[in-house]
């Protein structure tokens, strides 16, 4: 353990984040990087933790062990040893491994998710986050398609590439915005394979020089509903009679703790997906409904955080609910930009999660307005490009039901459920 190690750990993530030097960063970047870490590991480090980390406060001793793990989890790497073992590796094979880990550009003063999401929360960071394009010419045209095998999880999916590059060139397939879930591919063949464990709807991206070549859109669709259960690398998936009881969307606690999880300190986080099962709904005119309960509120599960997701084919549109208390730690994605409740007044979100709660939204106009049962919780501007909703998620922390899901396009009903 060195500082010499942890300053090459740094260089990776500041290279990741591609933020400028970290000297400009001021003190809601920190913040921000908090939030980006706490949601790819599961760990927190403080924004004055990361602080004293980059030298902004004057520290002379090194992070602790579980600092150093997270830190090297963010980077992509699967703990602080597994860094350093690969850091001794003979300095070409060391250097090409870092330089090939693509930047993936964090959107600073806006709350863009990160990573992982072994359940929906992949989504989130399709916003504000993106691997720089390229202009720079190829040799020959590229090719970059990919076919799903199934419509079940986990689904492979066949990427065909054709790149008629120069020598020397890096060539990297990379699943989604996310960079760790890059892979470099050798130039000379055609095709690679890869899992998604989790649906949704997907950026793929060719990476020549770690600069985007090519991208397309990829949707990875249930077969009907798909519930699951998060956990690292592959989720739990549950059958339907673990989940779907008495007409409603409903896992109960004695299934969750049947798979071997934990209830305490921490609780897993629970999701139901339906995606690529109805005709697309423009989200320039849609209205959609359902009511929902978080069937945990012990311990510290007292938030009670609920997300709805309506999958679309470019950016999502996100709702979160919470207790009241716990507001501030909600955000709103309206399928262009976030909104958190560190600096918006999300209130209209927080509820007694413990009954039902019917929450709606819909577009009006050039705006999409939120409802909670019945009442105008917020209201944001709609995205000027064109989307439409391909599919929806929900997602509880420990546990929650939903039932009368309700899909609308202008006045026709679309999609029903429960």
């Amino acid at each position: 353990m060195s500082q010499a190690d942890l300053k090459q750990l740094l260089l990776i993530i500041e290279h990741q984040l591609d933020w400028g030097e970290p000297a400009t960063w001021q003190g809601k970047d920190f913040e921000i990087l908090n939030e980006l870490i706490l949601e790819k590991t599961k760990v927190s480090l403080s924004a004055s933790t990361l602080r004293r980390i980059w030298g902004r406060v004057e520290y002379n001793h090194m992070p602790s062990g579980t600092t150093l793990d997270t830190l090297a989890q963010f980077a992509g790497f699967e703990n602080w040893r597994a860094f350093t073992r690969q850091r001794k590796e003979p300095p070409k094979i060391y250097e090409t491994a870092i330089r090939d880990i693509p930047r993936a550009k964090f959107k600073r003063g806006a709350w863009p998710a990160a990573a992982l999401v072994v359940i929906a929360l992949a989504t989130l960071a399709l916003v504000g986050m993106h691997v720089r394009s390229t202009d720079e010419p190829l040799n020959g045209a590229v090719i970059f398609k990919s076919k799903p095998v199934t419509r079940s999880l986990p689904n492979s999916v066949i990427f065909d590439y054709d790149v008629k590059t120069n020598p020397g060139d890096s060539v990297c397939i990379q699943q989604s915005w996310d960079p760790t879930t890059s892979t470099i591919v050798d130039k000379a063949k055609h095709q690679f394979t890869s899992i998604y464990y989790v649906p949704g709807f997907y950026h793929a991206k060719l990476l020549v020089n770690n600069k985007i070549v090519k991208e397309h859109k990829l949707i990875i669709p249930t077969d009907g509903w798909l519930g699951l259960i998060e956990n690292r690398p592959v989720p739990v998936y549950l059958s339907d009679n673990e989940y779907i009881r008495n007409g409603i969307l409903q896992a109960p606690v004695s299934v969750i703790t049947s798979k071997n999880f934990k209830m305490e300190p921490r609780q897993p986080a629970v999701s139901y997906y339906n995606v690529g099962n109805f005709t697309p709904v423009p989200l320039s005119s849609f209205s959609f409904s359902t009511e929902i309960r978080n069937d945990y509120n012990s311990g510290s599960g007292a938030c009670q955080a609920v997300r709805i997701i309506l999958f679309t084919d470019n950016v999502p549109v996100i709702v979160e609910l919470s207790a009241k208390g716990c507001i501030s730690n909600l955000r709103l994605l309206n399928g262009r930009y976030f909104e958190s409740g560190k600096d918006h007044d999300l209130s209209g979100f927080g509820t007694d999660l413990s009954k039902w709660v019917k929450v709606e939204c819909k577009s009006i106009k050039d705006k999409i307005e939120y409802y909670v049962d019945g009442k105008l919780a917020y209201q944001t501007d709609l995205p000027k490009y064109t989307e439409s909703i391909v599919g929806m998620g929900f997602t509880f922390q420990g546990t929650g039901s939903v039932k009368g899901i309700d899909l609308k396009k202008g006045d026709s009903v679309i999609f029903k459920a429960y």
